[in-house]
């Protein structure tokens, strides 16, 4: 794969990290109500799964999520599903007033890191959008006469790594934002905007057309 290429590819990689969607989301969410360390989690959960569809792409299972309405249907409406209790249960936190008086106690940290792990893995495991990106972008990129799993996951590797610097920096930011984050009515406000935010994802995924 020679240069050209791979810069080629990372330019559209970067465009696609960098656009407004879930993970943002749930970087903003996570970091003013569970600390700096839990949006780290919820970024290694993003790495994750990329590699997770990436070895789905190399062996041919996201062909089959395409190509079958059936398990394309199936798949598509766990992650709107998902989506969606994200974003009602920040609505329900909102209308509560779940605030920073029920911060979780660093007691629970392991559990709280263990729990943001797991939403974002699920939030990017559960969408086949990023299937497709890769199926897409795997033709375009790889040769047939060179070995098609190595340049895969090269590739895999660059995306992950595009997230990994993004959604890094986007935990530092609003770490430093924090102080100002803990103000109970800001926290209210950050959870009904998540909400309606992670529902309309949810609904715009459960629309999508294969």
């Amino acid at each position: 794969m020679d240069l050209a290429t791979l810069v080629s590819f990372t330019v559209i990689a970067a465009l696609l990290v960098i656009s407004p969607g879930p993970n943002g989301v749930l970087v903003a969410k996570t970091v003013p109500t569970s600390g700096k360390a839990a949006g780290f989690a919820n970024v290694a959960g993003f790495v994750s799964a990329f590699y997770l569809h990436g070895a789905l792409s190399v062996l041919g299972i996201s062909i089959i999520l395409v190509q079958s309405a059936q398990a394309f249907f199936v798949i598509k409406m766990l992650g709107a599903a998902y989506l969606c209790w994200i974003g009602l249960k920040a609505l329900w936190d909102a209308w509560k007033g779940v605030g920073a008086a029920q911060t979780v106690a660093p007691a629970k940290r392991q559990r709280t890191l263990a729990k943001a792990f797991a939403e974002g893995f699920l939030t990017n495991a559960l969408n086949p959008k990023v299937s497709m990106f890769y199926l897409a972008a795997f033709p375009q990129f790889i040769s047939q006469t060179q070995g098609a799993i190595g340049a895969s996951f090269v590739l895999v590797f660059i995306h992950s790594m595009l997230n990994l610097i993004w959604f890094s920096a986007m935990v530092m930011l609003f770490a430093r934002l924090t102080g100002a984050a803990r103000n109970l009515t800001f926290q209210r406000w950050l959870k009904g905007v998540t909400g309606m935010v992670f529902i309309g994802f949810g609904a715009k995924l459960a629309s999508m057309k294969p």
